[in-house]
Order: C-alpha cells, then structure tokens, then sequence
C-alpha cells in the first residue's frame, strides 16, 4: 500500500515539470578529440576508441591544471566564489564557476553539488545546517546550471542529454570543477575536507572523490552503479530516453557511459568514509539499481554507511523527509569531519 501511495506521488510530482524537451540524438563526435582516428570512421567506433582511451588513464582525464585566479566576492545572502572552469565549452556562460561560500569557524569544509536542474536556492538550507554544525559549506552550481546557463536553454538539459558524447564531457567539467572548487578550500586552510551530492550530484561527487586524494568522506544521496541504467530507466528522464531510442541500445549505452559510471571507480574511494543513501520508493534511480551499487560495495569489501530513506526521489524533497534527509547527511559528516 505504502509503494503505491508513494508511487502515485512521485508521478504526481514529476508532472508538475512541463517543459522537458524531447532533443535529438547526436554520438557527439564534435565533443571528442580525434584520438588518431579517421574523421570519416563510423562514430560508434571514434566514441569506442575515445573511451577506451579514457579509462586508460582517468586521472588524466579529471585533472586539470592548477590556478590562482580565484574571486570571493562578500553578500549578504552568501559570499560568491568565482573561477574558471578547466574545460572550455562553445558557451561563454558556462565557462565560470560559481560558489555559494557559508563558512563556519572549524577547519573543516563540505563541497555540495545539488541535483540535476536544481534552483538557484536548491541545497542552501543543507549548506546553513552543515555551516551551524561547525562545517564550511560550499555549494558549487553544475555546468548549464543557473548563471552557467546560456540563453537557449530554460532548463540544464546539457549535462544529461541524448548527445553521447557531450553527456560525458559536461559531467566530465563538472568534476573538474569540483576539484578546484577543493583545491581552493585547501587554500584557506582546510584540512578535513568533505563532499555531498544529491542525484546527478551523488554520481558526480563519487567520481569527484575517486580522483581527488583531498577529500575524506563522502555523502552520496541516491545512488546508482551506472549513469546508462538511470536514464534508460528513471521517471525524470523519460524525454532522454525518447531521444536515445532507435540508436543506441543501453548496453553500449553504458559502455560510452563508462567514464561517469560509479561503480568503475568503487575501487578508488575504499580509503575514504561513505554514507550511501537511498529511497526505499524511488522511480528516478530505480530502488534495485541503487541496491546492486549497495551490493558491489559490500562484495568488493568497500566500506560505508547506509541509510534507506521512507520515501520517493522526489519525495525527498518534501516536509518531513528532507529533514530527515538532511538529518542523516549532517550527522555522517559532522561525525567524520570534526571527529
């Protein structure tokens, strides 16, 4: 009974949004280099090469240079942090990075990234709690996101789209991104740094801390082993997948996919502190996905915390489930950053 309760609510919630686009399919082969390729080679197979090459050496592919021209810009609703994004993209806008800064007195720091398509204002409440808990906050905004969004877009539809390759190289900024985003708190001092992530944000903060060695603990909100298997299968990506369908099939899907795909890097966050946390009646990251990424941890002997929300993907969002989500978030983090 309670499934279909939550259920129902969860469509009912997913509907509220109207303007999701159905975009073309592309591979994306503009968003590559040529690898030594032949420019007139079959596009699956440049896309097969390019990956094959990237996860050949992925700390190539996630690090970028080192900067210095960092701006923190003091206001009243939260200081901004500006800086260059490490992988330049055909829209200016999107090429700065942008950071709410909510700093508390300890040494310690979390870096949040929101979920996919999040307000201006989605997690700020999560970054004043952790910010009250003693932990500085940082909520960095995803590429295509907010003031990162160029005027064609109404929603971020860049960063998760039916373009292959440009999925990956957008998530791919995102990292970089958040990378810098750490290295600048290092900067000022912090030692014990942390990282959270909601949805998109859970994926991208995995792939974060796989590459990042500064970053201690990690709090995953909504998980899925494979990015291919939540949009092949999640209620808030239907409109991706009607863009896929009739060119891609999922499992070479999920082999392009493979550069943003968590479980590939389980391996590489065994020394760091987890929490895994999933909704026991979610659609958008369907419950037996976030389950198998549960289950490859415990079999590859990863450790981690978990917690299993009562609730729906977007669900979670409402009163009283982010509370408690928000609860569980602060307490894992507090606990390993300030302990």
């Amino acid at each position: 009974m309670l499934q279909t309760i939550f259920h129902a609510w969860e469509r009912r919630l997913a509907s509220v949004t109207t303007d999701r686009v159905v975009g073309p399919f592309d591979w994306g082969v503009d968003w590559i280099p040529p690898n030594g390729s032949a420019p007139d080679g079959a596009p699956v197979a440049q896309l097969r090469e390019w990956v094959s090459h990237v996860m050949a050496d992925t700390d190539a592919f996630f690090t970028a240079p080192p900067i210095s021209d960092y701006t923190l810009t003091r206001r009243a609703n939260g200081d901004l942090l500006t800086f260059p994004s490490a992988l330049g993209t055909p829209h200016a806008e999107n090429n700065t990075v942008y950071c709410r800064y909510f700093p508390a007195r300890s040494r310690s720091a979390v870096l949040v990234l929101p979920q996919w398509n999040a307000d201006p204002d989605g997690h700020v409440g999560l970054c004043r709690l952790l910010a009250l808990n003693g932990m500085t906050a940082l909520r960095l905004s995803l590429p295509y996101h907010d003031q990162r969004m160029p005027p064609e877009l109404h929603r971020a539809d860049y960063i998760v789209s039916a373009n292959v390759a440009r999925t990956v190289q957008v998530c791919r900024q995102a990292v970089l991104d958040a990378r810098r985003a750490v290295a600048w708190l290092a900067l000022q001092g912090y030692d014990r740094i942390g990282i959270l992530g909601s949805s998109l944000g859970s994926c991208l903060a995995l792939l974060t801390t796989a590459h990042e060695p500064l970053i201690v603990a990690q709090a995953l909100n909504h998980i899925s082993p494979y990015f291919a298997d939540v949009v092949w299968r999640g209620l808030s990506t239907r409109h991706v997948r009607q863009g896929l369908d009739g060119h891609v099939d999922l499992d070479l899907l999920r082999a392009l996919w493979a550069p943003i795909s968590p479980r590939l890097f389980l391996d590489r966050v065994r020394d760091r502190r987890t929490l895994l946390v999933y909704a026991r009646y979610d659609l958008t990251f369907p419950v037996d996905l976030s389950e198998d990424l549960v289950r490859e941890c415990r079999e590859l002997g990863i450790p981690y915390e978990l917690a299993v929300l009562p609730c729906g993907h977007y669900s979670t969002g409402k009163t009283p489930f982010k509370y408690v989500d928000g609860w569980v978030l602060m307490r894992f983090l507090k606990r390993t950053l300030m302990s």
